[in-house]
């Protein structure tokens, strides 16, 4: 990948938004719409991809559709100052977890997490909560998604099969 920042200009954004709403959309029906050729549309998608804009294409799947019926956003507070490689190689252990990220205020990274079910969430949550440097986690469930279109309301990978069940 390239390390110099690259050129972005207005008809960069808009074939960029154009992929965004629809990664399938055809480059003809792109430049069209930007008033590119479908070639032009193509070499400048390439270089978005070269240089680390755009960083792939794939699929959003309703949740559900897939296995995964709960939902919780877990604060993590962490004993001492948990480096954020140590808890990147935590999260990794753990297919339910969505997303993580560390964050300002009290908590020390934030983990979006999604299970089959409430005894599947609460299994992640012991799981999480036997590390030896987590002193503490809070827990929100998700009721319902206000912004159902949003990437978070969807998934992009199935229920582990090898998922311990609870029931």
């Amino acid at each position: 990948m390239n390390s110099r920042p690259a050129p972005f200009d207005d008809l960069d954004r808009k074939i960029v938004t154009a992929l965004m709403a629809n990664a399938r959309t055809s480059f003809a029906e792109i430049g069209a719409s930007v008033g590119l050729s479908a070639t032009a549309v193509k070499r400048r998608v390439d270089r978005l991809r070269e240089t680390g804009v755009i960083t792939g294409f794939t699929a959003t799947v309703r949740p559900s559709a897939l296995g995964w019926r709960t939902e919780a956003y877990v604060e993590v507070y962490c004993e001492g100052a948990a480096p954020p490689r140590r808890l990147a190689e935590v999260v990794r252990n753990h297919p339910e977890i969505a997303a993580a990220m560390t964050v300002t205020g009290g908590a020390d990274a934030l983990l979006h997490v999604r299970a089959r079910d409430v005894e599947h969430f609460e299994e992640v949550l012991e799981r999480i909560r036997q590390e030896p440097f987590i002193r503490k986690t809070i827990s929100v469930m998700v009721l319902s998604h206000l912004l159902p279109d949003s990437p978070e309301a969807g998934v992009t990978q199935p229920a582990p099969d090898d998922a311990p069940d609870v029931r």
